[in-house]
């Protein structure tokens, strides 16, 4: 079977996806890495930085509204959430920003009738307005270029993320990245992911963010000496929680020991019993079914369901680790 045909998202569900990978809480203070000193003051970047991430809210408003004008799916699209104008766009900004012009490499692959449209759409959110988000367009374009732990794509649309954290000079405390993470869902259900994360964070896992195609925060058993990049850490993930256009908000788990602590999944209820009965792995080869991305781990909601089984989660992830039934660990 072949994975079937992509169902592209309308632009406004791709706008709102997008929006919400903008961190809603910059912090005032940090330190910002020395390369940046000559661009401008610490208090003027960190300020353009927040001006930035307002300008990139109105920019997902904006696409919100009036995108179906100008972002149109290609024939052929790769995901759900595969605008070539998106793209463009985002190219275009990393060339004003980095190169303060567009460069000729990059404007050469953004055909004229898009650079137009482009340049349309940018006008309508009101760039380039202000000093300070030209400023914070700078330094953003100078990180995603320069700074990035994964190879920068042509299509990869990281720098309207406004991942701020590339500039810091000291590392980002791990609960910060999923609090960022979280910020659209619910408290109650944002607690549970919190309180999940410190208890194996405690339990001496290994916590790691990437963004490919989803924004993933993985949580692995590391037995290396070396240090292992994000994606070394999501390859060897036990469980993570993502964000996707195909699935929103989910928690995965790749349970391989289920084998050995079956008495206490036959305490967990139906629900969960049968979502780990059913087990993980290739849609094709499980099920006979069209690829829906099954090999990432058995998929659980983040919303109001899970808090009904969040100590069997618990309990189920303290016996994944164990391998052996030891609930009542805490």
């Amino acid at each position: 079977m072949s994975h079937g045909p992509i169902v592209i998202k309308p632009i406004a569900e791709v706008a709102q996806f997008m929006k919400n990978l903008v961190p809603a809480n910059i912090p005032e203070n940090y330190a910002i890495k020395p390369m940046f000193e000559s661009i401008a003051s610490e208090e003027d970047i960190k300020k353009s930085i927040i001006a930035f991430r307002d300008f990139l809210y109105l920019l997902f408003d904006r696409l919100a509204t009036h995108g179906h004008l100008y972002a149109k799916p290609p024939k052929k699209p790769r995901s759900m959430n595969d605008y070539p104008f998106l793209h463009c766009i985002t190219n275009m900004l990393v060339d004003i920003g980095y190169y303060g012009e567009l460069s000729e490499p990059t404007s050469a692959k953004i055909p004229a009738a898009a650079q137009k449209e482009c340049l349309e759409f940018l006008a309508l959110c009101g760039f380039p307005g202000s000093p300070a988000v030209m400023l914070g367009l700078k330094v953003m374009s100078i990180a995603d270029m320069e700074l990035r732990s994964s190879r920068r794509y042509w299509n990869d649309n990281h720098l309207l993320m406004c991942d701020y954290r590339l500039i810091k000079a000291e590392e980002t405390d791990t609960l910060d990245v999923l609090n960022d993470f979280l910020h659209p869902l619910p408290q109650e259900i944002k607690n549970f992911a919190v309180n999940l994360h410190k208890r194996y964070i405690n339990k001496g896992m290994t916590c790691a963010t990437t963004v490919e195609r989803q924004y993933s925060i993985s949580y692995a058993t590391i037995n290396s000496k070396r240090v292992l990049s994000p994606q070394d850490v999501y390859s060897k993930r036990m469980w993570e929680f993502s964000y996707s256009m195909r699935n929103g908000y989910c928690l995965f788990v790749r349970a391989k020991k289920t084998d050995k602590y079956a008495d206490a999944i036959e305490k967990f209820p139906l629900y969960l019993q049968e979502k780990i009965a059913a087990g993980y792995g290739c849609d094709r080869k499980l099920r006979n079914e069209r690829c829906q991305m099954g090999c990432q781990g058995i998929r659980l909601p983040l919303d109001e369901t899970i808090l009904d089984i969040a100590e069997d989660i618990e309990t189920w992830l303290d016996c994944e680790i164990g391998g052996k039934s030891n609930a009542g660990i805490t």
